[in-house]
């Protein structure tokens, strides 16, 4: 039961305050307004792969929690946990996409970072930001054109 707990615990921070940035920041007719790239992705896309994101995210934090030999990796989840935080806020609310992405490329390294670290102790944490580093990078290369665009 305390395993359960603890995993509820991460899941419930990190889905809580990633769904509630997002509903903070959604974009609006700043964002709307913006020249975007041609692979720029519908709107409706963000929620459900972000949703997805977050699972994996927690997950992973609460793995790297269990194990007390995991401290650099931990201090990595949780940079790259700030720093994805971040990010909506500076580019949705600040409407700051060059400051944006800065946020993101460190962000991106952090995660990278992470796999390197996990890989040895933790491979199924490494494997699963995979996904997330592929999505990041994605992200990071969208916020890029737009700076560009813009």
């Amino acid at each position: 039961m305390k395993i359960f707990s603890s995993f509820l615990l991460f899941l419930i921070v990190v889905m809580g305050v990633g769904i509630g940035i997002g509903m903070l920041t959604s974009p609006g007719d700043w964002y709307r307004d913006l020249q975007k790239p041609f692979f720029n992705p519908p709107n409706w896309v963000f929620g459900p792969v972000w949703t997805v994101m977050y699972l994996i995210i927690a997950y992973v934090g609460w793995r790297v929690w269990q194990h007390e030999n995991r401290a650099y990796p931990r201090r990595l989840w949780i940079v790259q946990m700030g720093l994805n935080f971040l990010w909506s806020p500076v580019f949705f609310a600040a409407e700051k996409p060059a400051l944006a992405l800065a946020v993101i490329l460190c962000l991106l390294l952090t995660i990278v970072a992470f796999i390197r670290a996990a890989w040895h102790s933790d491979r199924l944490s490494a494997l699963l930001f995979v996904p997330y580093v592929a999505w990041v990078g994605f992200a990071l290369a969208l916020n890029a054109v737009i700076v560009y665009l813009n």
